[in-house]
C-alpha cells in the first residue's frame, strides 16, 4: 500500500456552476435559454440545491439573469468576460503559488497528483487527466492557506481550457508539461519562477478558450 490519500475535488454547487460555466462558454448552452432548477438537475445527476447555488454563483459572474419562479436565462458571454474572468484566475492563482513558497509547503500531495496525472497521459485516458488538472490546481489553492482565495478560486474554476484546434491528447501533454514547470519552481520555492510560469499557463488556456469562443 502506498498510502495515498484520495483527490480532492470541488463541492457539488462548485462543479455544477463549471459545468455550465463551461456549457455557457462553449456555446452548448445559447443565449437567451432558460434553466430551470428541475432539468438542470436531472441533466446532471444532482439534487435541487447545489443548482440553486450555483445559479446564484453565474448571477453574481454575469453569465445568467435570475427571476423568480421563472428560472435561468442565460446572458451569454463575450470575448472581454472571458478576457476578465482569466485575468482573475490568472492573478489569483500566481499569488497561491507565491504563498506556497513563502509557507514552504509539503508538496508531496501536489506531487502524487503530479505523478498520476502522467499516468493518465501514459495510458490515454484524458477524461481522468482533466479531472486530476482539476485536482492539482485545487491542491495549490488549499495548500497556500488561505481559505478566501480557495473560495474564490473554486467558483472561479470552469474546466475549459481547451479550444478547437487541439487534440485531447496535444492538450493533456501541454498543461501536463506546464504543470511540471510550475511544480518544479514550486519545489525550489522560487517565488517569482512560480508564480509566473502559473500566470503564463493561465493566459495560455485563455488563448485555446478563445478559439472555441471565437468558430
Amino acid at each position: 500500500m502506498l498510502g495515498l490519500k484520495p483527490i480532492k475535488m470541488l463541492p457539488a454547487r462548485e462543479r455544477v456552476a463549471a459545468a455550465l460555466r463551461k456549457a455557457i462558454i462553449s456555446r452548448q448552452i445559447t443565449e437567451g435559454e432558460v434553466l430551470t432548477l428541475e432539468s438542470t438537475a436531472q441533466e446532471l445527476g444532482v439534487s435541487i440545491t447545489p443548482v440553486r447555488e450555483a445559479f446564484q454563483i453565474l448571477e453574481r459572474d454575469g453569465l445568467i439573469d435570475l427571476q423568480q419562479n421563472k428560472g435561468a436565462t442565460v446572458l451569454g458571454i463575450n470575448e472581454t468576460t472571458l478576457r476578465e474572468h482569466f485575468q482573475i484566475r490568472a492573478a489569483l492563482e500566481s499569488e497561491a503559488c507565491v504563498l506556497c513558497c513563502k509557507n514552504r509547503i509539503d508538496m508531496s500531495r501536489i506531487e502524487q497528483v503530479l505523478t498520476v496525472s502522467k499516468e493518465m497521459i501514459e495510458k490515454q485516458d484524458y477524461e481522468n487527466y482533466s479531472k486530476l488538472n482539476q485536482s492539482l490546481h485545487m491542491e495549490i489553492w488549499i495548500a497556500a492557506g488561505n481559505e478566501k482565495l480557495k473560495k474564490m478560486l473554486s467558483e472561479l474554476w470552469s474546466g475549459l481550457s481547451m479550444g478547437v484546434k487541439m487534440t485531447e491528447a496535444e492538450y493533456a501533454k501541454k498543461s501536463l508539461k506546464e504543470h511540471e514547470g510550475i511544480v518544479e519552481s514550486m519545489k525550489k520555492c522560487d517565488t517569482m519562477e512560480a508564480a509566473m510560469k502559473m500566470h503564463q499557463h493561465i493566459e495560455r488556456s485563455l488563448e485555446d478558450v478563445l478559439t472555441e469562443f471565437e468558430k
